[in-house]
C-alpha cells in the first residue's frame, strides 16, 4: 500500500502517524519543506522516501512530488496531511492523481466555508447560529439590530480562532468595516454555550471506529482574544447527545476514511429559535483530528493509541483493537508566557507528577490558540479535574 504522507513532521506529534502507517506494512512517502537531515528519527526511520520541497504552498512542486512518487512506487493508495491547513491541497492532489480514498476539491466548500456547513447541519437536524455574509456597513449594521450584540465575525474559510472577533456594540462593528478585510466573513448572532466536540476515527462505510469528545468551557476565540489560560479536556464518558448530533453530522456531511472534529454549542441559556438551555447546536465542522496534542489526550482519555486507530483505518477500514473504555478524563491547560501564576512549574509537576502525562513549550503557529506552556493530564475524577484546572491557573 502507498500512502503519502504531507507535512510529516508538523505538528511535532504527526510523525506518529508515519510510525503506525510503516508498522501497518505500508510505504510510507512524505512530502514537506523541512530538510530530510532535520527530520526526527523516528519519522525518517518511518519513511519509505522522502521529497522535499521548497515551498508546500507551491502546488507545481507538490504536483512534481506526487508524479515522482507514482511514477516509482505505482499508484498512490493514500493521501493525506490531517491538517487543516492543507486540507485543500490534499483534495486538489487527490483529484488530479484521481487518489480515491479521501476528500477531493468538489467536497471542499462544505467543509471548509462556514457559511456552507449551514445547510449540512441543518440537513443532520441541527440548528445553527443565524448569519450573513459581511457585505456593506448598511447591512451588518441591520443584521446586528435584528440579533442583538454581540456579534461574531470570522473569515468564512478560516483555520481555528484565528482573525475571529466578538463585535459587543455598534462603535466596534464600525471599526471593524472600517479596518478593511481580505478575505470573505460571515457575521453570526452570538450563542452563549458551552462547546463541545464529536471527535471520531470513521471507516470507509461512514461507521465510526472510536468516538469521544472534548469540552472548552472558555472557548478558544476568547482565549486567544483576551490572551486567557487555555483549558479544555476529553471527556470520560461522551454524551448521548453529543453522539446523536456527531452521528448525524457525518452521515449528512457523508465522511468516510477520516477523522472528524465536530464542534457544537450546549446552550447555557434558552436562545429563542435554537433552544432549550443544555440543547446542542452546530457550530462548525473540521475533517481531520483536533489540534495540538489532543491525539495524546484521546490516548489517555481512552486507554487507546489514536494513530494506531487511524494507520489501522486506512490499512484495514477496521481497528486491531477490541474495546475502549473510557475510565478517564484528558486535560489540556496552556499558559500564556506574559501571566504570573501563583504555582511554579516545579510546584504543578511536583503536586501533579503522577497525573501530568505530557508537558512542554509549543511551536509559535500553536501557541496562540493553545498556550505557551503546556500541560496533559490523566485524571479520575471531575473533582480532580476542576482541581487541576483551579491550581494551574491561579494567577498572582
Amino acid at each position: 500500500m502507498n500512502v503519502i504522507y504531507i507535512s510529516p513532521n508538523f505538528p511535532v506529534n504527526y510523525y506518529r502517524f508515519c510510525e503506525e502507517l510503516r508498522g501497518n506494512g505500508a510505504n510510507v512517502l512524505g512530502i514537506g519543506d523541512c530538510p530530510y537531515d532535520q527530520l526526527k528519527p523516528e519519522l525518517r526511520a518511518a519513511l519509505t522516501e522522502y521529497y522535499k520541497v521548497n515551498s508546500l504552498e507551491n502546488y507545481d512542486e507538490m504536483v512534481r512530488a506526487v508524479g515522482y512518487f507514482t511514477f516509482k512506487y505505482g499508484k498512490i493508495d493514500w493521501l493525506e496531511s490531517n491538517n487543516e491547513y492543507w486540507l485543500e491541497t490534499d483534495a486538489a492532489l487527490r483529484t488530479d492523481f484521481n487518489i480515491t480514498t479521501g476528500l477531493k476539491t468538489p467536497d471542499m466548500p462544505k467543509i471548509k466555508y462556514k457559511s456552507k456547513m449551514k445547510e449540512y447541519y441543518k440537513k443532520a437536524g441541527i440548528p445553527t447560529a443565524r448569519w450573513h455574509l459581511i457585505d456593506t456597513l448598511e447591512n451588518g449594521l441591520a443584521f446586528a439590530r435584528e440579533v442583538g450584540y454581540p456579534v461574531i465575525v470570522k473569515p468564512d474559510n478560516g483555520v481555528g480562532a484565528n482573525a475571529t472577533f466578538k463585535l459587543k456594540n455598534e462603535e466596534q462593528l464600525r471599526e471593524f468595516y472600517a479596518s478593511g478585510w481580505s478575505t470573505q466573513y460571515i457575521m453570526e448572532e452570538y450563542v452563549n454555550g458551552e462547546i463541545c466536540s464529536y471527535d471520531s476515527i470513521i471507516d470507509s462505510h461512514g461507521t465510526p471506529l472510536l468516538e469521544t469528545g472534548n469540552i472548552t468551557p472558555i472557548s478558544i476565540m476568547d482565549s486567544v482574544n483576551e490572551r486567557e489560560t487555555v483549558f479544555f479536556y476529553i471527556v470520560q464518558t461522551l454524551k448521548d447527545d453529543v453522539r446523536a448530533a456527531g452521528r448525524a453530522c457525518v452521515k449528512a456531511f457523508d465522511v468516510r476514511s477520516r477523522c472528524t472534529h465536530l464542534e457544537f454549542f450546549r446552550l447555557l441559556e434558552d436562545k429563542p429559535g435554537l433552544g432549550k438551555k443544555g440543547d446542542i447546536v452546530g457550530l462548525e465542522v473540521n475533517m481531520r483530528p483536533s489540534g495540538g496534542f489532543t491525539p495524546e489526550m484521546i490516548n489517555y482519555a481512552c486507554s487507546t493509541d489514536f494513530y494506531k486507530d487511524w494507520a489501522d483505518m486506512v490499512c484495514f477500514d477496521k481497528l486491531t483493537k477490541k474495546s475502549y473504555p473510557e475510565k478517564f478524563y484528558g486535560a489540556h491547560l496552556g499558559r500564556r508566557n506574559e501571566k504570573h501564576y501563583r504555582h511554579s512549574h516545579h510546584d504543578v509537576m511536583s503536586r501533579y507528577r503522577n497525573q501530568i502525562m505530557m508537558t512542554g513549550v509549543l511551536d509559535p503557529a500553536l501557541a496562540t490558540g493553545m498556550g505557551d506552556r503546556f500541560y496533559i493530564a490523566r485524571l479520575d475524577t471531575a473533582e480532580q479535574l476542576e482541581q487541576f484546572r483551579k491550581y494551574l491557573s491561579e494567577e498572582v
